[in-house]
């Protein structure tokens, strides 16, 4: 894994922190683009603190479910990017994979099927562009 950090600068400067993590795709870095992001939130809340708590937590959720989902359906290498919006955060998350996320039925025997709409639940806006080399799942959360 590699973050970059662009834009890294102090509450008195304005500079809004942005943040790119690569990543190869194993069950670890799921928790490595958790804590990434997470890192890139503090630098974040330097510089405009969250509107509510809760903003923290739900851009947490959706990194770690979709990146969770990438580990799962579309192995291979990916990327979680992170940038400050006029009213938000803008996470985008590229795989190698070109099939779109489709909602499964909630499996109550803990197979899953709540991550897609959960997404959908906490952000204001979901989209996914297909490309040649992949996908990338555009989604924008609240600060």
């Amino acid at each position: 894994m590699a973050a970059e950090r662009r834009g890294q600068g102090g509450p008195l400067s304005g500079d809004v922190p942005q943040r790119v993590g690569r990543y190869a795709g194993e069950l670890h870095d799921v928790t490595d683009a958790r804590l990434d992001a997470e890192g890139f939130l503090e630098d974040l809340a330097r510089v405009t603190p969250p509107a509510a708590r809760e903003h923290w937590d739900d851009i947490l959720l959706v990194v770690a479910e979709l990146t969770a989902n990438v580990v799962q359906y579309a192995p291979g290498p990916f990327e979680v990017r992170l940038r400050r919006t006029f009213d938000g955060v803008h996470v985008v998350v590229h795989d190698t994979s070109t099939t779109p996320p489709a909602p499964r039925p909630f499996d109550r025997g803990g197979g899953g099927g709540v991550g897609w709409h959960l997404i959908h639940t906490l952000c204001s806006q979901v989209s996914v562009v297909i490309q040649a080399d992949g996908k990338d799942i555009h989604v924008f959360l609240p600060w």
